[in-house]
Formats: structure tokens, C-alpha cells, sequence
């Protein structure tokens, strides 16, 4: 994709759908929105089959407002509640088999890299625990140990809520689910540390509670991975229905845990730091 392939040639306006002829006018493409702007523009992705009250699908609509340039951007996920969410969207979206998100990823980003020698291409995968940290472990981690330039995100719901409640390495220790009578018996996995360790240069825990943290947290990563290496962003996003969380609860429960433990981390390498602070300070100049 590029600016070039979403703008609508001139007299052919009239013959597309008006949902496209809208998002060209009205949505993000070629500029920078605010998501405190939600509701005002028309977003990349609006209707999905995600379940009433799924804070995952609140998360999803807050990272395609977050993308820098959604326009030459490309997501990949797999198998699990958020690809039903992502593949809606008006973003190029790679399916990928289960586990192997960041296999693909890896061989995309230096494909695309190749073929676009003078333009940025991001690519970001967002996949849930289960595709990530259990059976898309060892690819996880090679993409990382490797220094790919793409952000992993993980969508962590601490179940396989997609196939009836099994549990995951993410799962709390003792939690019992559906079909996990007898409760967790090892603790949580510490991905935060596991990425610090196999060389992600920006790695953040959230729970999305604060919309604009959430988005400028999605742009670091994705700034830092084009120019550094691998980046990283574990966020809580919970699963109301195998948790049994009421409709109507879902962010109190998210406020719950950010307390309890996934309050907000931020973690990147001093030249990530000095980067930032660059750039950050260059944009209040603009402002002033």
C-alpha cells in the first residue's frame, strides 16, 4: 500500500463504495489523527464479530488510531479472537499460521526493506498469547534474538478463549477455567523480561486503561523498531466471557489489574531514549 494506492483516481469517485470514498476524505490516511479525536473521523476499522464488551476489540480500535502511517503499515496475526477484529480493518492484514507470526514477519519486514529501499514500511504482528508465548514461542524469540524491525504485540487474554478455555502460559497460577478444572499450577509467564533479555530496544506492559498512553506507546514502538530493532508491547486485554467478567465491568476489571499487576512499564535502551527525546523536543519546537 502507499498514499498513491488509496487515493481514488479522479471520475471514479462516484462508482466506489461509500465507505472507501469516506475513509479517503475522512480517515487517517496521510495524517495524524488524536485518539482523543475517536468518533470524529472515520477509523480504520469499525464493525467486527468480536464478542459485546471484548476489551481486546476496544484495544484493536485504539491501535489502528495509534499507527503513524496506517497507509504503508501491514499487520499480521493468526489464528485467536484478534484477527476477527483485524482482519475488518482497512490495513493490510497477513493471516498467519498458528505460531508463526513472526517467522512470517521477519522474512516480510526484509522483503519489504529490499523492495522499498527509500520508503518506511512498518509491520507489526498482534497475536495473543497462545500464538505468542506458548506455541509461537521459539519463533517469538528468534525474531528477536535476530533484531528483526517490527513490534510484536501481545494481546494477552491469559486463556485460549477461542476454542473453550484452555489454559495458557499466560494464565494466572491457580486460575481454574472451562477446561482447566483443576486450576494453573505453574506461575505466569514473565514475557516483559523475556524480551528485555532476547534484545527487544522498547518493551512496555499496559492495561488499556488511558486511551492516549496507549496510543503513544503503540507509536514508540513502532518509531523505535524501524530504526533499532525488535519492540515489544505486552497489553492486558481481558476475556469477559471465559472469565466470566460482566459486560459492564470489563474496564473496572481492567483498572483491577492495572493495580494488582500490569501497572504501566516502560523499558527501552539508552540510544531508543535519546532517539525520543530527539524527536519529541523537535515536535514542541513545531508546536511553540
Amino acid at each position: 500500500m502507499g498514499l498513491e494506492y488509496v487515493r481514488i483516481s479522479p471520475g471514479f469517485e462516484k462508482y466506489m463504495p461509500k465507505d472507501y470514498v469516506d475513509l479517503v476524505k475522512y480517515g487517517q490516511f496521510g495524517r495524524q489523527v488524536d485518539v482523543q479525536q475517536l468518533g470524529q473521523f472515520k477509523e480504520l476499522v469499525e464493525e467486527h464479530p468480536m464478542c459485546a464488551g471484548c476489551f481486546m476489540a476496544y484495544f484493536i480500535r485504539i491501535f489502528y488510531a495509534a499507527l503513524p502511517n496506517p497507509e504503508d503499515t501491514i499487520v499480521i496475526g493468526t489464528a485467536g479472537c484478534a484477527r476477527l477484529a483485524l482482519s475488518q480493518a482497512a490495513v493490510p492484514f497477513i493471516y498467519g499460521n498458528y505460531g508463526d507470526t513472526n517467522a512470517v514477519a521477519s522474512g516480510l519486514k526484509r522483503a519489504l526493506t529490499i523492495r522499498f529501499p527509500d520508503k518506511v514500511k512498518d509491520v507489526v504482528v498482534i497475536a495473543g498469547d497462545g500464538g505468542l508465548i506458548d506455541i509461537g514461542f521459539g519463533m517469538t524469540m528468534h525474531s528477536w534474538f535476530r533484531r528483526e524491525k517490527f513490534t510484536t504485540i501481545m494481546v494477552d487474554n491469559e486463556v485460549y478463549g477461542n476454542t473453550g478455555g484452555q489454559e495458557s502460559g499466560m494464565s494466572p497460577k491457580g486460575v481454574q477455567l472451562k477446561m482447566a478444572p483443576k486450576g494453573k499450577q505453574f506461575d505466569k509467564i514473565n514475557a516483559v523480561e523475556l524480551a528485555k533479555v532476547a534484545g527487544c530496544v522498547y518493551v512496555a506492559k499496559l492495561a488499556p486503561t488511558n486511551p492516549k498512553r496507549i496510543a503513544k506507546t503503540i507509536r514508540r514502538a513502532i518509531l523505535a523498531a524501524r530504526h533499532f530493532g525488535p519492540t515489544f508491547i505486552h497489553a492486558y486485554t481481558s476475556c469477559n466471557i471465559e472469565y466470566s467478567i460482566p459486560t459492564d465491568k470489563v474496564l473496572e476489571d481492567a483498572r483491577k489489574r492495572e493495580k494488582q499487576d500490569f501497572a504501566f512499564y516502560e523499558w527501552m535502551t539508552d540510544e531508543v531514549r535519546e532517539y525520543f527525546e530527539e524527536i519529541e523536543k523537535q515536535s514542541q519546537e513545531v508546536k511553540v
